[in-house]
Protein backbone atom coordinates (compact mmCIF):
# COMPACT_ATOMS: atom_id res chain seq x y z
CA UNK A 1 0.00 0.00 0.00
CA UNK A 2 0.93 3.63 -0.49
CA UNK A 3 -0.20 6.63 1.52
CA UNK A 4 -0.76 10.14 0.21
CA UNK A 5 -2.92 13.23 0.57
CA UNK A 6 -6.57 13.02 -0.37
CA UNK A 7 -7.24 14.55 -3.79
CA UNK A 8 -10.48 15.72 -5.40
CA UNK A 9 -10.40 12.81 -7.84
CA UNK A 10 -10.49 10.39 -4.87
CA UNK A 11 -13.84 11.65 -3.53
CA UNK A 12 -16.24 9.29 -5.43
CA UNK A 13 -14.28 6.21 -4.36
CA UNK A 14 -13.90 7.58 -0.82
CA UNK A 15 -17.68 8.09 -0.57
CA UNK A 16 -18.21 4.47 -1.59
CA UNK A 17 -15.67 3.36 1.02
CA UNK A 18 -17.31 5.47 3.75
CA UNK A 19 -20.75 4.13 2.83
CA UNK A 20 -19.54 0.54 2.97
CA UNK A 21 -17.89 1.11 6.36
CA UNK A 22 -20.14 3.69 8.08
CA UNK A 23 -23.47 3.46 6.19
CA UNK A 24 -25.20 6.64 5.09
CA UNK A 25 -24.17 9.04 7.82
CA UNK A 26 -26.40 11.74 9.34
CA UNK A 27 -28.30 12.39 6.09
CA UNK A 28 -28.78 8.72 5.20
CA UNK A 29 -26.68 9.05 2.04
CA UNK A 30 -23.02 9.86 1.45
CA UNK A 31 -23.36 12.56 -1.20
CA UNK A 32 -20.71 14.69 -2.87
CA UNK A 33 -22.74 17.78 -1.86
CA UNK A 34 -22.58 16.91 1.84
CA UNK A 35 -18.87 16.06 1.57
CA UNK A 36 -18.13 19.43 -0.06
CA UNK A 37 -20.20 21.33 2.51
CA UNK A 38 -18.42 19.62 5.39
CA UNK A 39 -14.88 19.48 4.09
CA UNK A 40 -14.53 22.22 1.47
CA UNK A 41 -16.99 25.02 2.34
CA UNK A 42 -16.22 24.94 6.10
CA UNK A 43 -15.50 28.57 7.12
CA UNK A 44 -12.69 27.33 9.38
CA UNK A 45 -10.86 25.92 6.36
CA UNK A 46 -10.69 22.88 4.11
CA UNK A 47 -10.18 19.52 5.81
CA UNK A 48 -6.79 17.84 5.49
CA UNK A 49 -7.09 14.19 4.56
CA UNK A 50 -5.04 11.11 3.72
CA UNK A 51 -5.83 7.93 1.80
CA UNK A 52 -4.26 4.49 1.74
CA UNK A 53 -4.09 3.01 -1.75
CA UNK A 54 -3.95 -0.65 -2.71
CA UNK A 55 -1.56 -1.87 -5.39
CA UNK A 56 -4.22 -1.29 -8.05
CA UNK A 57 -4.60 2.36 -7.00
CA UNK A 58 -8.01 2.15 -5.32
CA UNK A 59 -8.49 3.78 -1.91
CA UNK A 60 -8.78 1.18 0.85
CA UNK A 61 -8.41 3.56 3.77
CA UNK A 62 -9.31 7.19 4.42
CA UNK A 63 -8.90 9.66 7.28
CA UNK A 64 -10.01 13.30 7.42
CA UNK A 65 -9.68 16.01 10.08
CA UNK A 66 -12.40 18.68 10.22
CA UNK A 67 -11.00 22.12 11.05
CA UNK A 68 -12.56 24.10 13.90
CA UNK A 69 -11.82 27.28 15.81
CA UNK A 70 -12.50 27.83 19.49
CA UNK A 71 -12.33 31.16 21.30
CA UNK A 72 -10.87 31.07 24.79
CA UNK A 73 -10.00 33.38 27.66
CA UNK A 74 -9.09 36.90 26.61
CA UNK A 75 -10.48 36.29 23.14
CA UNK A 76 -7.59 34.02 22.19
CA UNK A 77 -8.27 31.81 19.16
CA UNK A 78 -7.53 28.11 19.61
CA UNK A 79 -7.15 26.38 16.25
CA UNK A 80 -8.35 22.79 16.41
CA UNK A 81 -9.10 19.75 14.29
CA UNK A 82 -11.62 16.99 14.76
CA UNK A 83 -10.98 13.46 13.43
CA UNK A 84 -13.95 12.45 11.29
CA UNK A 85 -14.81 10.17 8.36
CA UNK A 86 -12.42 7.28 8.81
CA UNK A 87 -12.87 3.97 7.03
CA UNK A 88 -10.89 0.89 6.10
CA UNK A 89 -11.94 -1.60 3.44
CA UNK A 90 -12.99 -4.93 5.04
CA UNK A 91 -10.31 -6.81 3.08
CA UNK A 92 -7.57 -4.63 4.59
CA UNK A 93 -8.62 -4.44 8.23
CA UNK A 94 -5.98 -5.44 10.75
CA UNK A 95 -3.17 -3.95 8.65
CA UNK A 96 -2.67 -0.86 10.84
CA UNK A 97 -4.20 1.52 8.28
CA UNK A 98 -6.33 3.43 10.81
CA UNK A 99 -3.39 4.02 13.13
CA UNK A 100 -0.95 5.03 10.42
CA UNK A 101 -3.37 7.45 8.71
CA UNK A 102 -4.24 9.05 12.04
CA UNK A 103 -0.67 9.48 13.26
CA UNK A 104 0.56 10.80 9.90
CA UNK A 105 -2.27 13.32 9.77
CA UNK A 106 -1.44 14.45 13.31
CA UNK A 107 2.11 15.17 12.13
CA UNK A 108 0.74 17.10 9.16
CA UNK A 109 -1.40 19.46 11.27
CA UNK A 110 1.08 19.87 14.15
CA UNK A 111 2.11 23.34 13.01
CA UNK A 112 -1.44 24.51 12.31
CA UNK A 113 -3.54 23.34 15.27
CA UNK A 114 -3.01 23.14 18.99
CA UNK A 115 -5.97 20.95 19.92
CA UNK A 116 -7.45 17.69 18.61
CA UNK A 117 -10.93 16.73 19.84
CA UNK A 118 -13.69 14.32 18.86
CA UNK A 119 -16.62 12.29 20.19
CA UNK A 120 -15.71 8.63 19.55
CA UNK A 121 -18.24 5.88 20.12
CA UNK A 122 -17.65 2.89 22.37
CA UNK A 123 -16.07 0.87 19.57
CA UNK A 124 -13.51 3.45 18.49
CA UNK A 125 -12.67 5.03 21.86
CA UNK A 126 -10.16 2.31 22.95
CA UNK A 127 -8.16 2.82 19.76
CA UNK A 128 -7.97 6.56 20.35
CA UNK A 129 -6.92 6.07 23.97
CA UNK A 130 -4.05 3.86 22.78
CA UNK A 131 -2.92 6.67 20.47
CA UNK A 132 -2.71 9.28 23.21
CA UNK A 133 -6.23 10.67 23.46
CA UNK A 134 -7.68 11.31 26.92
CA UNK A 135 -11.33 10.78 27.76
CA UNK A 136 -12.65 13.99 29.32
CA UNK A 137 -16.22 12.97 30.10
CA UNK A 138 -19.69 12.92 28.64
CA UNK A 139 -21.47 15.98 27.23
CA UNK A 140 -24.99 15.50 28.64
CA UNK A 141 -28.25 15.90 26.72
CA UNK A 142 -31.42 17.41 28.17
CA UNK A 143 -34.92 16.50 27.00
CA UNK A 144 -38.18 18.39 27.01
CA UNK A 145 -41.14 16.10 26.39
CA UNK A 146 -43.86 17.73 24.29
CA UNK A 147 -46.24 14.79 23.78
CA UNK A 148 -46.10 12.63 26.93
CA UNK A 149 -48.30 9.78 25.68
CA UNK A 150 -46.52 9.52 22.31
CA UNK A 151 -43.15 9.77 24.06
CA UNK A 152 -44.07 6.96 26.47
CA UNK A 153 -45.27 4.72 23.63
CA UNK A 154 -42.13 5.45 21.62
CA UNK A 155 -39.87 4.79 24.60
CA UNK A 156 -41.53 1.40 25.21
CA UNK A 157 -41.21 0.57 21.51
CA UNK A 158 -37.54 1.52 21.59
CA UNK A 159 -36.88 -0.74 24.60
CA UNK A 160 -38.63 -3.56 22.74
CA UNK A 161 -36.54 -2.73 19.63
CA UNK A 162 -39.64 -2.28 17.51
CA UNK A 163 -39.01 -0.27 14.34
CA UNK A 164 -40.44 3.20 14.05
CA UNK A 165 -42.28 4.88 11.20
CA UNK A 166 -40.39 5.77 8.06
CA UNK A 167 -40.02 9.24 6.64
CA UNK A 168 -39.16 12.51 8.36
CA UNK A 169 -41.25 13.74 11.29
CA UNK A 170 -43.76 16.52 10.80
CA UNK A 171 -42.40 19.94 11.75
CA UNK A 172 -44.22 23.27 11.64
CA UNK A 173 -41.17 25.54 11.75
CA UNK A 174 -39.70 27.34 8.70
CA UNK A 175 -36.51 25.93 7.23
CA UNK A 176 -33.18 27.56 8.00
CA UNK A 177 -32.36 27.49 4.27
CA UNK A 178 -35.40 29.66 3.49
CA UNK A 179 -34.69 31.95 6.44
CA UNK A 180 -31.12 32.59 5.32
CA UNK A 181 -32.25 33.18 1.74
CA UNK A 182 -33.75 36.44 3.09
CA UNK A 183 -31.83 36.94 6.35
CA UNK A 184 -33.25 39.12 9.07
CA UNK A 185 -31.18 42.36 9.23
CA UNK A 186 -31.63 42.30 13.03
CA UNK A 187 -29.51 39.15 13.27
CA UNK A 188 -26.22 41.03 13.29
CA UNK A 189 -27.41 43.25 16.14
CA UNK A 190 -28.30 40.18 18.23
CA UNK A 191 -24.96 38.54 17.45
CA UNK A 192 -23.05 41.73 18.28
CA UNK A 193 -24.71 41.90 21.71
CA UNK A 194 -23.96 38.24 22.27
CA UNK A 195 -20.31 38.64 21.21
CA UNK A 196 -19.85 41.55 23.60
CA UNK A 197 -21.00 39.39 26.52
CA UNK A 198 -19.01 36.38 25.34
CA UNK A 199 -15.81 38.44 25.38
CA UNK A 200 -15.67 37.74 29.13
CA UNK A 201 -16.17 33.98 28.63
CA UNK A 202 -13.11 31.97 29.70
CA UNK A 203 -14.39 28.61 28.42
CA UNK A 204 -13.68 27.49 24.88
CA UNK A 205 -16.63 28.34 22.65
CA UNK A 206 -17.48 28.77 18.98
CA UNK A 207 -17.93 32.37 17.85
CA UNK A 208 -21.36 32.70 16.24
CA UNK A 209 -21.22 34.96 13.19
CA UNK A 210 -23.89 35.36 10.55
CA UNK A 211 -21.60 33.66 8.03
CA UNK A 212 -20.93 30.70 10.34
CA UNK A 213 -24.64 30.20 11.10
CA UNK A 214 -25.56 30.40 7.41
CA UNK A 215 -23.01 27.65 6.62
CA UNK A 216 -23.77 25.48 9.63
CA UNK A 217 -27.57 25.54 9.45
CA UNK A 218 -28.69 27.23 6.25
CA UNK A 219 -26.44 25.41 3.77
CA UNK A 220 -26.17 21.90 5.26
CA UNK A 221 -27.44 19.52 2.52
CA UNK A 222 -30.04 16.97 3.55
CA UNK A 223 -30.26 17.89 7.24
CA UNK A 224 -33.49 19.96 7.19
CA UNK A 225 -32.54 22.48 9.85
CA UNK A 226 -35.40 24.71 11.05
CA UNK A 227 -35.38 28.10 12.74
CA UNK A 228 -37.19 29.42 15.83
CA UNK A 229 -37.24 33.15 16.63
CA UNK A 230 -38.41 35.32 19.50
CA UNK A 231 -39.26 39.00 19.03
CA UNK A 232 -39.97 41.66 21.62
CA UNK A 233 -40.81 45.27 20.92
CA UNK A 234 -39.96 44.83 17.26
CA UNK A 235 -36.47 43.52 18.04
CA UNK A 236 -35.03 40.04 17.51
CA UNK A 237 -34.13 38.85 21.01
CA UNK A 238 -33.74 35.10 20.48
CA UNK A 239 -32.86 32.63 17.77
CA UNK A 240 -32.54 28.84 17.68
CA UNK A 241 -31.75 26.20 15.07
CA UNK A 242 -32.58 22.51 15.14
CA UNK A 243 -33.77 19.63 13.00
CA UNK A 244 -36.61 17.12 13.19
CA UNK A 245 -35.36 13.56 13.00
CA UNK A 246 -36.36 9.99 13.71
CA UNK A 247 -34.85 8.57 16.87
CA UNK A 248 -36.05 4.99 16.47
CA UNK A 249 -39.80 5.03 17.15
CA UNK A 250 -39.62 8.60 18.50
CA UNK A 251 -39.82 11.90 16.63
CA UNK A 252 -37.11 14.19 18.06
CA UNK A 253 -36.34 17.84 17.50
CA UNK A 254 -32.58 18.10 17.96
CA UNK A 255 -32.05 21.67 19.17
CA UNK A 256 -28.52 22.45 18.03
CA UNK A 257 -28.13 26.17 18.67
CA UNK A 258 -29.78 28.72 20.97
CA UNK A 259 -28.78 32.40 20.95
CA UNK A 260 -30.35 35.10 23.11
CA UNK A 261 -29.45 38.52 24.40
CA UNK A 262 -27.18 38.41 27.45
CA UNK A 263 -29.20 37.50 30.52
CA UNK A 264 -32.49 37.02 28.67
CA UNK A 265 -33.70 33.81 30.32
CA UNK A 266 -37.29 34.52 29.26
CA UNK A 267 -36.32 34.38 25.57
CA UNK A 268 -34.29 31.21 26.19
CA UNK A 269 -37.27 29.53 27.85
CA UNK A 270 -39.56 30.56 25.02
CA UNK A 271 -37.18 29.07 22.45
CA UNK A 272 -36.97 25.80 24.38
CA UNK A 273 -40.74 25.54 24.64
CA UNK A 274 -41.40 26.50 21.01
CA UNK A 275 -38.82 24.01 19.72
CA UNK A 276 -40.44 21.20 21.72
CA UNK A 277 -43.91 22.18 20.48
CA UNK A 278 -42.95 22.19 16.79
CA UNK A 279 -44.58 18.80 16.12
CA UNK A 280 -42.14 16.20 17.49
CA UNK A 281 -42.52 14.00 20.57
CA UNK A 282 -39.67 15.74 22.38
CA UNK A 283 -36.79 18.19 21.99
CA UNK A 284 -33.18 17.27 22.84
CA UNK A 285 -30.38 19.74 23.47
CA UNK A 286 -27.29 20.43 25.56
CA UNK A 287 -27.73 23.04 28.28
CA UNK A 288 -24.23 24.40 28.89
CA UNK A 289 -23.77 25.33 32.55
CA UNK A 290 -23.99 29.04 33.28
CA UNK A 291 -25.91 29.94 30.12
CA UNK A 292 -29.33 31.50 29.83
CA UNK A 293 -30.66 28.22 28.40
CA UNK A 294 -29.42 26.27 31.41
CA UNK A 295 -31.06 28.78 33.77
CA UNK A 296 -34.34 28.56 31.88
CA UNK A 297 -34.20 24.83 31.21
CA UNK A 298 -35.73 23.51 34.43
CA UNK A 299 -38.56 26.05 34.37
CA UNK A 300 -39.16 25.16 30.70
CA UNK A 301 -39.54 21.49 31.62
CA UNK A 302 -36.12 20.21 30.51
CA UNK A 303 -34.59 17.24 32.32
CA UNK A 304 -31.15 15.73 31.79
CA UNK A 305 -31.51 12.25 30.37
CA UNK A 306 -29.39 9.58 32.09
CA UNK A 307 -26.77 7.64 30.12
CA UNK A 308 -27.09 9.91 27.09
CA UNK A 309 -24.79 12.37 25.39
CA UNK A 310 -21.46 12.15 23.65
CA UNK A 311 -18.07 11.24 25.09
CA UNK A 312 -15.45 13.94 24.49
CA UNK A 313 -11.86 12.85 23.94
CA UNK A 314 -8.88 15.08 23.14
CA UNK A 315 -5.12 15.42 22.80
CA UNK A 316 -2.71 17.84 21.15
CA UNK A 317 -1.22 17.11 17.71
CA UNK A 318 2.14 16.37 19.32
CA UNK A 319 1.21 14.59 22.53
CA UNK A 320 -1.11 14.21 25.51
CA UNK A 321 -3.55 16.90 26.57
CA UNK A 322 -2.34 19.00 29.52
CA UNK A 323 -3.56 17.49 32.77
CA UNK A 324 -5.36 20.67 33.79
CA UNK A 325 -7.65 20.59 30.74
CA UNK A 326 -11.11 19.21 31.63
CA UNK A 327 -14.61 19.05 30.17
CA UNK A 328 -15.48 22.15 32.22
CA UNK A 329 -13.15 24.17 29.96
CA UNK A 330 -15.73 24.08 27.13
CA UNK A 331 -19.05 25.81 26.59
CA UNK A 332 -20.67 23.61 23.97
CA UNK A 333 -23.79 23.88 21.93
CA UNK A 334 -25.11 20.67 20.45
CA UNK A 335 -24.34 22.16 17.05
CA UNK A 336 -20.62 22.07 17.86
CA UNK A 337 -20.75 18.29 18.05
CA UNK A 338 -23.68 16.71 16.22
CA UNK A 339 -23.64 15.53 12.56
CA UNK A 340 -19.85 15.71 12.26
Amino acid sequence: MTYRRLESADVPAVLELLTASLAGGPTGRRSAEFFDWKHRANPFGASPGLVALAADGRPVGVRLFLRWSWRGAGGREVAAVRPVDTATHPDFRGCGIFRRLTLELLEQVAGEAELVFNTPNGNSLPGYLRMGWRELGRVPVALRVARPMAFARGARAALARRPGPSGPPRCELPTAADWFAFPDPRLRELLAERALADAAETRLHTVRTAEYLAWRYGAAPGLDYRVVTVERGGELVGLAFGRPRRRGPLAEFTLAELIVRPGDRAAAGRLLRDAAAAGCDHAATHLAPGTEAASAGLRAGCLTAPRTGMVLAARTPTGPLPAERTLADWRFSLGDLEVF
